[in-house]
């Protein structure tokens, strides 16, 4: 299965930012011309972290509260896994999950 350029996912995760909103702002910092790491600022006094690899297709998502993960998503090690708002030290297997998806979530359980 082909993955996403670094590119593209970035456009993607601009594209959901631009339409939500509980997003304040986000930085990107392309590491390489396959790595990047994007920082989403949210309206209330939390932020999602996004990681992802053009070339191994890993990604991650963490919403962090006050220097903690209180939900996140990736799919490193085990395939796609959440950890779920009330243990996120769980793995939860999962389906996929796109940055859109991890947002709409964040906004359903109350994060705003």
């Amino acid at each position: 299965m082909a993955h996403l350029t670094a590119f593209e996912f970035i456009r993607t995760i601009q594209d959901d930012c631009d339409q939500s909103d509980i997003v304040i702002s986000y930085d990107i910092q392309i590491l390489d011309d396959t790595v990047v790491r994007i920082r989403v600022v949210l309206t209330f006094d939390a932020f999602i972290d996004v990681f992802y690899n053009s070339d191994s297709g890993k990604c991650s998502y963490a919403l962090v509260e006050k220097g903690i993960r209180i939900f996140g998503a990736d799919n490193a090690f085990i395939g796609w896994h959440i950890h779920p708002f009330d243990n996120p030290n769980r793995h939860v297997s999962s389906s996929k999950v796109s940055f859109e998806a991890f947002l709409n979530n964040v906004e359903e359980h109350g994060w705003v």
